[in-house]
C-alpha cells in the first residue's frame, strides 16, 4: 500500500479568498456567516463549531490544475486564518464521524469507482481504491450534501495544485 497524502486547499488560495472576498477563478462574491453546519473547513479540515465559528462560503474547482474540465462547487473555510492540514497527518479524524463518498479518478477525470463509507471503514476503503493502479487520486465528499472535502493521493506522485 503506497503512502497517502491528504490534501487540503492551499494556504495561498484560502488567504486570497479571505482577503479579496471573491471565489478564485470565478470572481463570485463570498458569503461569511456563523456556522450552521459541521463543514469541514477545506483548509484545516476541522469541523466547525456550530453557532460559534464564522465560516466563508465560496465557489471552488477541486480539479483546477489537475484536469482541463472544471467541476466547481461550494466549499467553506474558517473566516479567520487557520493552519493548513498536514498532508502526512493521516485521514482527518473530524471527518470520520460523518458519512462520506470516496470517488476514485483516473486520467481525464474518469470515475473509476465510488464508495460510501464512514468511521473505521474509511481507511480500508482508501487502501482498496489505491490498490487499483489506474487511480490517480480520490475526492472525499460529504455523503449527504455532496460537497468536496479534500483530495487523497499517493504521496510519491504528489502534484501541486
Amino acid at each position: 500500500m503506497p503512502t497517502l497524502s491528504y490534501v487540503a486547499i492551499p494556504s495561498t488560495l484560502a488567504d486570497a479568498v479571505r482577503a479579496s472576498g471573491r471565489s478564485p477563478g470565478y470572481g463570485h462574491p463570498t458569503h461569511t456567516e456563523v456556522a450552521t453546519g459541521h463543514g469541514p473547513c477545506r483548509h484545516c479540515l476541522r469541523t466547525f463549531g456550530i453557532g460559534e465559528e464564522r465560516r466563508t462560503l465560496f465557489t471552488y474547482d477541486p480539479f483546477h490544475g489537475l484536469e482541463p474540465l472544471p467541476l466547481p462547487g461550494p466549499v467553506f473555510i474558517h473566516a479567520e486564518a487557520c493552519e493548513r492540514y498536514d498532508e502526512s497527518g493521516g485521514f482527518p479524524s473530524d471527518l470520520l464521524v460523518h458519512p462520506l463518498t470516496l470517488v476514485a479518478y483516473g486520467d481525464g477525470r474518469r470515475t473509476l469507482d465510488e464508495l460510501h463509507v464512514s468511521g473505521d471503514d474509511v481507511q480500508p476503503a482508501l487502501e482498496r481504491l489505491f490498490d487499483l493502479p489506474a487511480v490517480r487520486y480520490v475526492h472525499v465528499r460529504d455523503w449527504s450534501a455532496g460537497c468536496y472535502d479534500l483530495r487523497v493521493e499517493r504521496a510519491a506522485v504528489r502534484e501541486v495544485a
